[in-house]
């Protein structure tokens, strides 16, 4: 069995490194915050005090972080998972970032013979702690398969997409979806709030027809109350937008949706809101409505 390497234990890395243990891995970890390491050394991981070293005893890495720049800290800065990588080991990155960044991370391993798999997640935090993830994978079918036990233990759902890349392409598209599904249930939760409608009534009849989405079942009744508990922050699918939005004007093509909703993301997160759950797009849709904070 290989030998797991973990790096980045927030919300949703933490309860995905526990079932990579749960599944009898040898397992080391890393996170910047030492701390949150803590239950799973109780469990048996080992602690690594830098990536190098969580990297130099372990075959495959597992990398689950914000943002493009801290992916490229943790591989190539000071003391980065690059430096004690071992030739032959493979990176699986399931942090969502640029398609760009992706390509850059696999190009810098390949000089030291070492794998990439770029493997965004979809699900939230409920997918990471039931480990019923989507996940999406861009890399060599050889990688692919090689990572794929380990992240068998996290998702439900693993599709090899294409290239290096082709994950975080795809994890952009899932992104932009959510965008409009999220604003249209909020507008039709609102709508139904205006008219005095039982509005959950309402969300049960449209659960039968066209209009039932994983959105409509899950958080809709959020919406009603104007209660926001975490799922995915607001201010991680808005730094998902800005990927999406980056590469629709590279492409050329325009994301009407996309654009608006991360403008009302902006402004949530300009009001101490980006830490809730995305479905507190609602609370702008409301506002908008008159309807009571």
């Amino acid at each position: 069995m290989e030998r797991v390497g973990f790096i980045g234990l927030g919300t949703m890395g933490a309860a995905m490194a526990g079932h990579v243990a749960g599944a009898g891995y040898p397992l080391t970890v890393w996170n910047r915050t030492p701390g949150r390491a803590a239950s799973l050394v109780a469990a048996g991981a080992r602690q690594a005090e830098t990536p190098a070293a969580l990297a130099a005893e372990s075959d495959v890495i597992v990398v689950c972080v914000s943002d493009s720049p801290d992916v490229e800290e943790v591989l190539f800065g000071p003391a980065g998972a690059a430096e004690g990588v071992r030739d032959g080991g493979l990176v699986v990155d399931c942090s969502t970032v640029a398609p760009s960044t992706a390509r850059s991370a696999a190009q810098g391993l390949a000089e030291r013979r070492v794998g990439f798999v770029d493997a965004p997640v979809s699900g939230g935090s409920e997918g990471a702690q039931k480990a019923t993830l989507t996940i999406f994978c861009g890399g060599d079918p050889a990688d692919v398969e090689r990572a794929r036990p380990v992240l068998a233990t996290m998702g439900k759902t693993i599709t090899h997409v294409g290239p290096v890349g082709a994950g975080q392409a795809v994890k952009a598209v899932n992104q932009v979806i959510l965008a409009g599904t999220y604003l249209g249930v909020a507008e039709g939760i609102v709508l139904a709030l205006k008219s005095g409608l039982d509005v959950a009534q309402v969300v049960e009849a449209l659960g039968g027809g066209a209009a039932q989405s994983w959105v409509l079942a899950n958080r809709s009744g959020r919406m009603i109350d104007n209660e926001y508990p975490l799922g995915f922050k607001v201010a991680l699918h808005r730094k998902d937008l800005r990927i999406a939005l980056t590469m629709a004007s590279e492409l050329g093509v325009v994301l009407p949706v996309a654009k608006l909703c991360a403008g009302i993301e902006v402004d949530l997160i300009a009001n101490e809101h980006g830490d809730e759950d995305m479905s507190a797009l609602a609370r702008v849709i409301r506002g908008w409505a008159d309807l009571p904070d």
